[in-house]
This record gives structure tokens, sequence and C-alpha cells, in this order.
């Protein structure tokens, strides 16, 4: 059986990754009625509202469903007791070392995986005792690794590294993409982008809309002096630009971030002043679509490419 299905009890080796602003219950819970596995996005909740969401989420769907943890949030403490007494059982983390919280998580039986961005952090999760990597490839929006490693180079790298259960992810939003990690060594596939663009993400509609008209070349990974975002055009990402070609030291480009921009662009749909993170893949996929949807394709895809390449054995 695949390792990842078997670890959280899902039907998919599809997991939605907990994104900010886009990571809502309705959107966990539909994934995980559709046979993957849904995760809240807890970096833009404050503690009570992330209760408020795991009990819907729960309300939602009797599918295992988990929460995404950035090690950075400033009330992580309260974040994982919350986090514990809400009975929650699978907990991602990321931006941040897994050895704190990982035994206080798994000493309350929570299954533990870890987002990295190279095969040194890889190992670092396997001694820090996390039940399964998340490698995640340069192509990913949001926030990213600094080595800026592609996911095509980043899946056999950790493959070679650890033997702990692996996850794919930055650049996969289709059935054939999935398959193509798989030949490199991954177990299953974490996908944002296509996610943040369904009718159940609470991203705002005029978000989508411009995420729908994107091309190649219109994400960048900026903000390196901070921490690394793949941002999509706008005025927002054409400042950042112009401020980086000047030599903007880190406390400048944190004076022109401010406070808020993320929440005011993807959930309030102010496309002029707001952070608009989203992956490269986006350039992919010009409509919304429902999550049951989504997945429908995924799977379908994934076999229709995996037919394929069966068809071609006999070449080499």
């Amino acid at each position: 059986m695949n390792r990842i299905c078997e670890l959280f009890g899902i039907k998919y080796p599809i997991i939605q990754g907990g994104m900010v602003w886009c990571s809502g219950w309705r959107l966990a819970s539909a994934v995980s009625n559709a046979g993957g596995l849904g995760l809240l996005g807890a970096g833009s909740m404050h503690p009570e509202v992330l209760r408020e969401h795991i009990r819907k989420c729960k309300a939602a769907t009797d599918k295992p469903f988990g929460v995404n943890v950035p090690l950075l949030y400033p009330e992580i403490d309260t974040l994982m007791q919350l986090i514990v007494e809400e009975g929650v059982k699978i907990v991602f983390t990321s931006a941040g070392s897994p050895k704190k919280w990982t035994p206080f998580l798994k000493g309350h039986g929570i299954t533990v995986v870890h987002v990295v961005s190279s095969s040194v952090f890889a190992v670092k999760c396997e001694e820090a005792g996390v039940d399964a990597v998340v490698a995640e490839g340069f192509e990913a929006g949001g926030h990213n690794g600094r080595e800026e490693t592609t996911t095509l180079c980043l899946i056999p790298a950790v493959r070679r590294a650890t033997s702990l259960p692996l996850m794919a992810a930055g650049g996969i939003g289709t059935g054939d993409a999935m398959l193509a990690t798989f030949a490199l060594g991954a177990e299953g596939v974490q996908i944002g982008t296509r996610f943040a663009l369904t009718t159940e993400s609470s991203a705002h509609e005029k978000f989508k809309q411009l995420c729908f008209n994107l091309n190649e070349g219109d994400t960048k990974l900026l903000l390196k002096k901070l921490a690394p975002t793949r941002l999509a055009k706008g005025d927002f990402k054409t400042a950042v630009e112009e401020a980086e070609a000047q030599g903007a030291s880190a406390e400048d480009m944190r004076a022109l971030l401010g406070k808020g921009r993320a929440k005011k662009g993807m959930f309030e749909g102010n496309l002029e002043e707001g952070e608009l993170e989203i992956g490269q893949v986006a350039a992919l996929f010009r409509k919304e679509q429902t999550v049951s949807e989504v997945m429908a394709e995924l799977v379908a895809d994934y076999r229709k490419a995996l037919a394929g390449l069966n068809n071609e054995a006999n070449l080499f």
C-alpha cells in the first residue's frame, strides 16, 4: 500500500497545502471528503479562529484532516496547546526547526510532517523524529526555500538522503506532474496553487481571476533579504522589484512590506496594494473549479499519463 495513504488513512496520496488566507474549513473538508488530505492554514488565523475552523471542519467531514503550522507563528505555545485540546490528529509544520515541537506533538499521538527545501533539512527532520517530509521546490507559491532548488532536482536528492515517507510540492497541479514526481521517488504530492483557486478556497475572487490570467514568467521569487516569497504581477511586486534593484536593505524591505499585505491582497482582493502569493503552475489554469472536479481530474489524468507511459515501455 502507498505509505502516504496508510500514514494518513486517505484514499489518494494528495495533500492540500495549508495556505494562508486560502485554507479554511470549507477547502480542507472538501479535499478530505474527495479522498485527499485537507489542511487548515493556521498561519493566518488567531488561535480562537483556528479553534472555530477545526470544529467546523470536524462537522463537515468524517475523514482525516490536519493543520499546517508555521513554526514562526507568534503565539505558537497557545496554538500547539489548542491543537492538542481539539484532538487534531495530523500536523504539518514549516518555516522553522522541527526539533522543539515534534516530541511534544508526537507525545500526544499526533502524526507530524515537516516541509523542507533541501536534503540537509530532510535529514534533520528524520533526526527530529517526524513521520514524513514534504520536499518543496522553487516553483512553489508564497514563502520559499533560500536554496532555490527546483522540484525536479529536489525530490531525488531528498529521496536519496532519507527513508521517510516523502511528498513532493512546488509546481504540481496536474495528474501527469504527480506521476513525474512519483518516478523521482515521491510517494505523495502536496498541491497548493490549484486548490487555492478552487470554489471552496477562501481567497478573494479578484485574486483568483488575476491568477487565471497569469502566464509563464508572471510570478517571481522576491523579498530574499527577508523571507523569499513568490509573488504574482501587480503594483506591490513592481515596487519590490524596483526597491531590490536599487539595493534596498532588509530594513527598507521590511518597511515596504509593512503589515497585513497578504491578507489585503489574497483575502480582501486589493490587487493594487496587496501581496499576491501564488505558484508558477497557476499559468496552466484558466477557470475556477470545485475541489471535487479538481480531484477527479487529478486522478483521471494521473491514470491516463501512467497508461501512456506503459504503452511506451518497449522503447528502451
